[in-house]
C-alpha cells in the first residue's frame, strides 16, 4: 500500500522512470518501464534486482553481448495470424531484424548461462523456429526488398523488364539527340520517367510537331513530357511487366505469411523476450550512471544503508561538478524511528527523500545509489507527508492536510510501514502542533512502525531521548562558519542555530537578547547545550583523524622497521659465513705454510741459520693474516684555527664533534664510543665522530658557546618579566580574537608554561565557541575546561599546554 496515491511524483520517481526510458532501444522495453510497479514480494524483488545486476556485470565485463535494433512487431503478428492477410515487405524485414536479435541473444546465453543464471532463466519457454529466419532471408534482402532469387518466376519478370527497359531507354537516347539538334529540347535535358513510363522533355512550343503521347507538364508551362508513338507499346510492354511483377510478389509474401502463421505465438513470445531484455539492459546502463549497487536484500523491516545518495541529485550535481554529501542511515527494530533535527537548509528534507526514493526503487527492482555492505529489508507500506497539501477545493489548509495523513497513518500502519514525515507539526500554534505531533509520535511507536521526521520542536527531541525504539539525529553544521555540512549524525539531536544565523546575518543584538528572553532560559540553554555538542564533536573529530594519521604514520614505521631488520639479519647471516669462510681459507693456509716450514727445518737438519730464515718468514705471514686492529687515532682536523693533538682518545681528554663543531669532555670510554660531556648535558658518540683538542682550545670554543646562549637567555627574560598568564578578549571580533590568541600561545609555549586563562565572557556564547574550537585543532593543547563558577565560570577558559 502506498499514501498518498501521487507518492511516485512526489519523491521524484517519475522523473527515473524517464531517464530509463530514454536508455531503452524500442518501444516495447519503454512499456515496461511504464509499467513499473512497486512490490513487496520479496522473491520478486530479489529477482528483478539480481537479473539488474547480472546486466551489469555484462555491460562492464566487455562480452560481446548481441547489439542491434529491434521493432514493434506486435502488429505485424497479428495481421499474420489472419488468413487472409500477408505481410508486406517491410514488415518482414523488421521481423527478421527482430528474429535475429531473439537467435542471438539465445546463442549469448547459452553460451554463458552459467555466468548469468537469473537471467538465462528468461530464455526458459522461448522457441525460434531455425528454418523461419533461413526462409525470410530468402526472400528479403539487407536493404528489406524481395531478392530477385524469391522465386524462378520473378527472376524471368525481372531479366525481362531490365531487357526491354533497356531496349526502350537506347532508343529514347537517339530520339534525344534529334530533337535536341532540331531544337525540340534542350542541350541540358536527360530522359526520365512520368507515370511509370520513360519520357523526354520537349519545349512546350514543339509538343505537337514531335507527335506522341503527353504525360505531364513543368509547373512553369514550358515543358512538356512526351512519350514518342513509336515506343508506347514498347512501354506498355514493360508496364504489363511490372504488374506481373507485382502479382508474384503477393503471391510469394503470401506463401511466406503462410509459413510464419504457425509460429505467431512462439514469434510473440520471442518480440516479449527482446523487449524485457532491452527494459534490464536500460535499467542495467542507469544502475551503471548512479554507481548503483545490489545490497544485501533480507525478508524483514530493515534499513542499513553505507553512503546512500540522492539519484537525481547526484547526477544532477555531476553535470555541475558539485559534489554530493552521502548518508549513514539505519533504522533497526531497536532503533526503527529517527528523529532529525538541525537548521533550515541543512538537508533535513533531502535525507527524508532520498530514503523514499531509494527504498521506492529497490521495491521495484532498481539498483541503489549505495556502498558496498548495506543491506536493505522489504516494507509493505510507504506512507510520505512532504510538502504543501493546501486544498482550496476541498477547503483544508496546509495544516488541516497534514492532519488528515496523519490520520491514514494512524489508521493504516502496521510493523512493516515506513513512513516518511517532513517538517512534524509545524502549520499551526508551536505549543499545540508539538503537543499533538509528540501525540501521533507515540501511537506510531506503539505499532512499532518504521519511519523518519524532520522537526525544530524541542518536544520532540526529548521525547525521542527518552522513548524506546525511536533515536535522535542531526543534520551536521560547522558553528565557526556558521553554515551547514550536510552531514547525518545519528544519536545525538540537533539545534537550529536560529539566534546563532540572525547574529551571523546581522540582526540587531537588541532583537536578538528581546528574543532570548521570550524563548526563555531553558530553551536557550538547551539549544545552547546542542551548539557545544557540535563544537566538542568536531574536536573529538578532529583528534581521531589525527589519532588515525599516526596511527598510519607507525604502521608504515613498523613495516619498515621489519623490513630493514629482515634485510640487516639476511646481510648478517651472509657476513658470517663469508668471515667463516674466509676463516676457514686462512687457517687452511696457515697450515699448509706451517707443514712447509717443518718440512724444510727437517731437510735443513738443524742449521741454526736456516731455521732462524724460515721461523722469520712464519712470522711475516702471521702477520699478514692477522685482521687489522680498529685505530681511534684521529687525522688532524684541516679547518683552520682548531688545534688537533695526535693521538688516542682516552677519558678526561678534552674533545671536539667534527661534524657539529661542538666541544666537550670524554667521561667514559667503552668499546669504540665515548660518553661525552657537552654543558650540561651527556651524550654517547662514537670516536670516529671525535678529535681530540687541547684544554685551551676547549675553553676558548666553550665561551663563545656561552655568549650566543646569554643572548637567548637575556631575550627570554624580558619575554617571562612582563608575560601575563590572563589573556584578555573580551568584546574582540572573532578574527581579531583568533589572530592575538595565536601569538599568546606562542610565547606561553616559548616559555613553557603549563597553564594560561583565556577571558572571553559568557555573553550570547558565541566569542567562547569559536575560541573553543580553535583550541581544539592545536595538538600542543592537553585539556579546556571552565574557570570554577565562583571566580568567572563559563567567562573563563583554563587551557593546559603539553
Amino acid at each position: 500500500m502506498l499514501y498518498p496515491s501521487n507518492l511516485e511524483e512526489k519523491i521524484g520517481f517519475d522523473k527515473i522512470k524517464q531517464a530509463i526510458r530514454k536508455k531503452c532501444t524500442g518501444e516495447y522495453g519503454q512499456s515496461y518501464v511504464d509499467n513499473i510497479k512497486f512490490s513487496s514480494d520479496f522473491e520478486l524483488i530479489k529477482k528483478l534486482l539480481n537479473q539488474t545486476d547480472e546486466f551489469v556485470s555484462i555491460l562492464q565485463s566487455g562480452l560481446p553481448f548481441p547489439g542491434g535494433e529491434y521493432f514493434n512487431v506486435r502488429k505485424h503478428l497479428v495481421k499474420a495470424s489472419k488468413i487472409d492477410a500477408y505481410l508486406s515487405d517491410e514488415e518482414f524485414h523488421e521481423l527478421k531484424l527482430t528474429i535475429s536479435k531473439t537467435e542471438d541473444l539465445l546463442k549469448f546465453f547459452k553460451k554463458y548461462h552459467d555466468q548469468f543464471e537469473h537471467l538465462t532463466l528468461l530464455t526458459i519457454g522461448i522457441y525460434l523456429n531455425p528454418q523461419l529466419l533461413y526462409s525470410i532471408n530468402k526472400v528479403i534482402d539487407e536493404s528489406g526488398k524481395i531478392r530477385n532469387s524469391a522465386s524462378d518466376e520473378l527472376i524471368k519478370i525481372r531479366g525481362k523488364i531490365q531487357e526491354l527497359e533497356f531496349k526502350v531507354r537506347a532508343k529514347l537516347e537517339r530520339i534525344l539527340k534529334k530533337f535536341i539538334k532540331d531544337g525540340y529540347s534542350s542541350e541540358e535535358v536527360n530522359i526520365t520517367i512520368r507515370n511509370g513510363r520513360l519520357v523526354i522533355p520537349v519545349r512546350a512550343e514543339f509538343k505537337r510537331v514531335t507527335g506522341g503521347f503527353i504525360h505531364d507538364e513543368s509547373a512553369s508551362g514550358q515543358t512538356a513530357f512526351i512519350e514518342p508513338s513509336s515506343l508506347v507499346e514498347l512501354n506498355n510492354d514493360i508496364r504489363d511487366l511490372y504488374y506481373k511483377e507485382k502479382r508474384e510478389i503477393i503471391r510469394i509474401l503470401i506463401a511466406l505469411t503462410d509459413l510464419i502463421r504457425p509460429e505467431v505465438d512462439n514469434l510473440r513470445k520471442c518480440y516479449e523476450f527482446v523487449g524485457i531484455m532491452d527494459f534490464i539492459k536500460a535499467k542495467a546502463l542507469y544502475a551503471i550512471e548512479l554507481k548503483a549497487i545490489l545490497p544485501e536484500l533480507v525478508n524483514t523491516a530493515k534499513i542499513e544503508w553505507l553512503q546512500a545518495r540522492h539519484p537525481i541529485l547526484y547526477l544532477s550535481h555531476q553535470l555541475s561538478g558539485k559534489p554530493v554529501i552521502p548518508l549513514d542511515i539505519t533504522l533497526t527494530h531497536e532503533n526503527r524511528i529517527l528523529v532529525i533535527s538541525g537548521p533550515n537548509a541543512g538537508g533535513k528534507s533531502v535525507c527524508l527523500q532520498t530514503v523514499g526514493l531509494i527504498q521506492f526503487m529497490l521495491q521495484c527492482g532498481l539498483l541503489a545509489p549505495l556502498l558496498e555492505g548495506s543491506k536493505t529489508g522489504i516494507f509493505q507500506r510507504i506512507f510520505i507527508d512532504i510538502g504543501d497539501e493546501q486544498s482550496l477545493e476541498n477547503d483544508l489548509s496546509t495544516y488541516s492536510s497534514h492532519l488528515m495523513n496523519m490520520n491514514s497513518f494512524l489508521k493504516f500502519a502496521t510493523k512493516k510501514t515506513l513512513f516518511l514525515i517532513d517538517e512534524f507539526g509545524t502549520g499551526t500554534e508551536p505549543q499545540f502542533g508539538g503537543a499533538i505531533a509528540e501525540s501521533i509520535l507515540r501511537e506510531l511507536s506503539k505499532k512499532r512502525s518504521f519511519g523518519i521526521i524532520t522537526t525544530h520542536y524541542t518536544n520532540l527531541k526529548k521525547f525521542a531521548e527518552k522513548t524506546p525504539g525511536i533515536i535522535n539525529g542531526a543534520m551536521r553544521f560547522d558553528i565557526t562558519k556558521m553554515e551547514p555540512l550536510f552531514e547525518l549524525h545519528i544519536g545525538k539531536p540537533g539545534s537550529s542555530f536560529a539566534l546563532e544565523i540572525a547574529g551571523k546575518i546581522g540582526l540587531p543584538n537588541e532583537i536578538i537578547q528581546y528574543a532570548k528572553q521570550g524563548i526563555g532560559t531553558s530553551h536557550v540553554n538547551f539549544e545552547r547545550l546542542l551548539g557545544e555538542l557540535e563544537v566538542e564533536k568536531k574536536a573529538f573529530e578532529v583528534q581521531k583523524r589525527k589519532l588515525s594519521e599516526k596511527e598510519s604514520k607507525y604502521t608504515k614505521l613498523v613495516k619498515e622497521y621489519d623490513l630493514l631488520k629482515r634485510d640487516l639479519e639476511k646481510n648478517r647471516n651472509k657476513a658470517i659465513k663469508d668471515a667463516r669462510q674466509e676463516a676457514n681459507d686462512i687457517i687452511s693456509k696457515a697450515n699448509k705454510e706451517i707443514e712447509k716450514t717443518i718440512r724444510l727445518i727437517k731437510e735443513a737438519k738443524a742449521d741454526k741459520e736456516k731455521t732462524r730464515k724460515l721461523r722469520r718468514k712464519l712470522e711475516e705471514f702471521k702477520e699478514n693474516i692477522k685482521p687489522p686492529e680498529p685505530s681511534v687515532k684521529k687525522v688532524i682536523s684541516k679547518k683552520p684555527g682548531i688545534k688537533v693533538i695526535e693521538g688516542n682518545i682516552e677519558p678526561g681528554d678534552f674533545v671536539r664533534i667534527v661534524d657539529q663543531g661542538s666541544v666537550g669532555q670524554v667521561l667514559n670510554i667503552k668499546r669504540n664510543t665515548a660518553e661525552v660531556a657537552i654543558g650540561d648535558l651527556k651524550s654517547n658518540i662514537k670516536l670516529s665522530r671525535l678529535e681530540r683538542i687541547s684544554k685551551k682550545e676547549y675553553g676558548y670554543q666553550e665561551r663563545g658557546s656561552t655568549h650566543s646562549a646569554k643572548i637567548i637567555s637575556s631575550d627570554l627574560n624580558e619575554k617571562l618579566k612582563f608575560f601575563e598568564t590572563t589573556l584578555d578578549l573580551r568584546g574582540k571580533r572573532a578574527e581579531d580574537a583568533l589572530t592575538i590568541l595565536n601569538h599568546y600561545l606562542d610565547d606561553a609555549l616559548l616559555l613553557s608554561m603549563n597553564e594560561i586563562r583565556i577571558l572571553h565572557g559568557k555573553g550570547d556564547g558565541i566569542l567562547r565557541d569559536v575560541i573553543r574550537a580553535h583550541l581544539s585543532q592545536i595538538d600542543y593543547i592537553d585539556s579546556v575546561y571552565d574557570e570554577d563558577v565562583d571566580r568567572g565560570g563559563s567567562g573563563i577558559s583554563i587551557v593546559h599546554l603539553k
